[in-house]
């Protein structure tokens, strides 16, 4: 039970992790501030960390991990599309990285409750990834 709750709960954060540097990405060349694109650029740095963390221990249980939902990540694209097009400043794109955030904090909380059973490196990985975006979403508030 362990190493199944292990897997499903570090694939939860594969997919999780990999929708953060994409929004990431897709806001990136639309900001405007130089403070605010550091703060993005450094919290994509720290994503791609514990992605790396991730796939090295997906790898150890021979699992290929989890893309994230086709269908979440589309939503996610055109409303940052909409939204930057109809007004592309940091403001907007602080109201778009809040709202992801927040979306994934809930997830990885609910999946952490979920897999109760997963070992204690991979829960270490799933806060680090909440706290990730908890502070990313407290860091940008000034932009709103």
């Amino acid at each position: 039970m362990i190493e199944q709750d292990t897997i499903k709960l570090l694939r939860e954060c594969d997919a999780g992790v990999q929708m953060g540097i994409s929004s990431i990405d897709d806001v990136l060349d639309n900001v405007h501030s130089k403070e605010l694109k550091s703060k993005l650029t450094q919290c994509k740095k720290e994503h791609d960390k514990l992605n790396s963390e991730i796939q090295g221990l997906l790898s150890q249980y021979q699992d290929q991990g989890k893309d994230p939902n086709p269908i979440a990540k589309g939503m996610s694209w055109i409303k940052t599309n909409v939204m930057l097009a109809a007004d592309g400043s940091d403001e907007t794109i602080a109201d778009l990285m809040t709202d992801g955030c927040n979306m994934g904090v809930k997830s990885l909380n609910k999946y952490l409750n979920k897999y109760k059973a997963a070992d204690e490196v991979s829960k270490d990985i799933s806060k680090r990834l909440i706290n990730l975006e908890e502070q990313l979403a407290v860091d940008i508030r000034q932009y709103l």
